[in-house]
């Protein structure tokens, strides 16, 4: 299953290089958010370099990963059913599996593409990643992998076709941006708004990661942000696989 899962990876990839568009826009977002709220706060920060490096966690997390990571595998299951691919899959050698690892692979590889876009502004900025690599990289995988579980939960059973997509994401997405602190700091929310926010998956994997980039804490610091992301992870996976599941069943049926 792992070789079919890496073939079915680089297929999902080859196919966004193909594509460009969705490639493009998943590159051109978060950098552009990055120069745009990093530019605001440039002057308060001591220059681009420092306000990018306190920019970047939020807008890794919020406007880079949320659209590739949860967005991108709505879109491959859409597309794959729109295209009536998914029945030759079935009678494939691959196996229904090796194919939802494959979606998780690819999306994991592109959002080590948007942390390589993101911090390699930032320190040709002047900007520093303070913390543990190591741990970092934790944070962005467990954030990752909630978020390719969500975005399979909704590919499965909620979205029909590419017009679903938009909506769907763009109706969770923002609210939980917002509130999750992606754009600016959670404490500036007033207080039952920022009461809400504690229920955002998003403002806790935002907070993590904030919290080693930018103060270089270590697990003794978030061992308990980290228990929660991975709670999440594990729980969003199960969650999208039972839904890729029984979307293989309709499709097997009908």
């Amino acid at each position: 299953m792992a070789k079919g899962s890496i073939v079915v990876a680089g297929r999902i990839l080859t196919e966004l290089v193909r594509s460009r568009r969705v490639l493009t826009l998943w590159i051109a977002f978060p950098a552009s958010m990055l120069v745009l709220f990093g530019w605001v706060r440039a002057d308060d920060l001591g220059g681009l370099g420092p306000a990018f490096a306190w920019t970047a966690p939020g807008i890794l997390i919020g406007a880079g990963m949320f659209f590739s990571c949860l967005g991108g595998p709505v879109s491959v299951l859409v597309a794959e059913r729109e295209r009536r691919t998914l029945r030759r899959l079935l009678v494939s050698p691959l196996g229904g599996y090796a194919y939802f690892w494959g979606i998780v692979l690819a999306h994991l590889t592109v959002a080590s593409g948007q942390v390589a876009l993101v911090y390699g502004v930032t320190y040709a900025s002047g900007g520093t990643f303070t913390g543990s690599v190591a741990l970092g990289s934790l944070i962005v995988i467990l954030s990752a992998l909630a978020y390719v579980g969500v975005g399979l939960y909704i590919g499965g059973a909620v979205a029909r076709t590419t017009e679903d997509v938009n909506g769907v994401v763009a109706g969770i997405g923002v609210p939980l941006l917002v509130l999750g602190g992606t754009f600016f700091s959670a404490d500036e929310l007033p207080p039952a708004l920022h009461t809400l926010a504690q229920l955002d998956p998003i403002l806790h994997m935002n907070e993590a990661l904030k919290a080693v980039a930018r103060e270089g804490a270590g697990l003794a610091e978030i061992w308990a942000s980290l228990l929660l992301l991975g709670i999440l992870a594990a729980v969003a996976m199960i969650v999208g696989a039972r839904s890729y599941n029984r979307m293989l069943n309709a499709e097997r049926s009908a």
